[in-house]
């Protein structure tokens, strides 16, 4: 998968729900939303991935689905990464967002949505998350956080995100085949060894602390753990991992597929496109 492929994965994730989550933000009892200031609610915000509420952890993407948000939309670029670092606002957007009453890293901002990185510095519960639009914010409110928060990025509404090894992605026109080595992406997988330098894209390959009980299902089957070669962090890329998996010789057709640990996995209904080599 290129680089551009990966920042437009990561920028726009989670469109798919603005039609479910937005009026939710923009109801009118009890918001606490203040007219022509930035609405959103609780319920409101999705793990970006995922396209799910309630399913947060440290150092991964959620998005803030509301109205005046911001008054231009920007996704992230090259010149608002400086020395490496990750920016808390977007040149010329006047948006950022505290968590727990740190900053948040912004990756896309338009005015019905902003997708955010938790900072990596956070023990689990709750925090309150807080935007503002140039110099004007919105209604403080409060999500939980656990240690971690598994979720696959899909494709599109039921497949997950996937590529043949390094090379294109998997779709159902070019499906995986049994034995075939692929590249699942995702968030929320937990504190990476040696840990994530907050703010930081990381430079190397570095596994999740949790390796050893870390697992993927297909169809509710756990794989052979010798199966996946890496669980971490993708390099260039703060708060989005890859899992390296080789699929059983014996996969079925376009298998059910969650990652993470025991009875705390990415949620059911995503599917790996499969097919038997002809």
């Amino acid at each position: 998968m290129t680089r551009l492929l990966l920042m437009r994965l990561v920028m726009l994730a989670a469109v798919i729900v603005t039609s479910v989550l937005l009026p939710l933000a923009q109801a009118d009892d009890d918001t606490g939303c203040i007219p022509n200031n930035p609405c959103y609610t609780a319920a409101s915000i999705a793990n970006s991935a995922a396209n799910v509420a309630g399913l947060y952890s440290p150092n991964s993407f959620i998005s803030i689905y509301g109205t005046n948000l911001a008054n231009v939309t920007k996704p992230i670029g090259l010149s608002d990464i400086g020395s490496g670092m990750l920016p808390v606002s977007l040149q010329g957007t006047g948006v950022g967002v505290l968590i727990g009453g740190i900053s948040g890293y912004i990756y896309y901002v338009s005015p019905n949505q902003v997708n955010v990185l938790i900072p990596e510095n956070f023990t689990p519960g709750p925090v309150t998350v807080e935007l503002e639009n140039r110099g004007i914010y919105g209604p403080p409110v409060q999500i939980t956080l656990s240690a971690t928060a598994p979720a696959l990025f899909q494709l599109d509404a039921t497949n997950a995100l996937a590529t043949h090894g390094n090379g294109p992605v998997v779709t159902p026109q070019s499906p995986a085949v049994p034995g075939e080595i692929v590249v699942l992406y995702g968030t929320g997988l937990g504190v990476t060894s040696p840990e994530t330098i907050c703010g930081t894209l990381p430079e190397s390959a570095w596994p999740i602390a949790d390796f050893a009980d870390f697992q993927v299902q297909l169809n509710g089957v756990a794989v052979d753990p010798g199966s996946i070669q890496y669980a971490g962090d993708t390099p260039g890329f703060a708060g989005l991992f890859q899992v390296n998996l080789q699929l059983p010789a014996d996969c079925p057709p376009n298998p059910q597929i969650q990652i993470g640990f025991a009875g705390n996995l990415s949620p059911a209904g995503r599917y790996l496109p499969v097919q038997p080599s002809s």
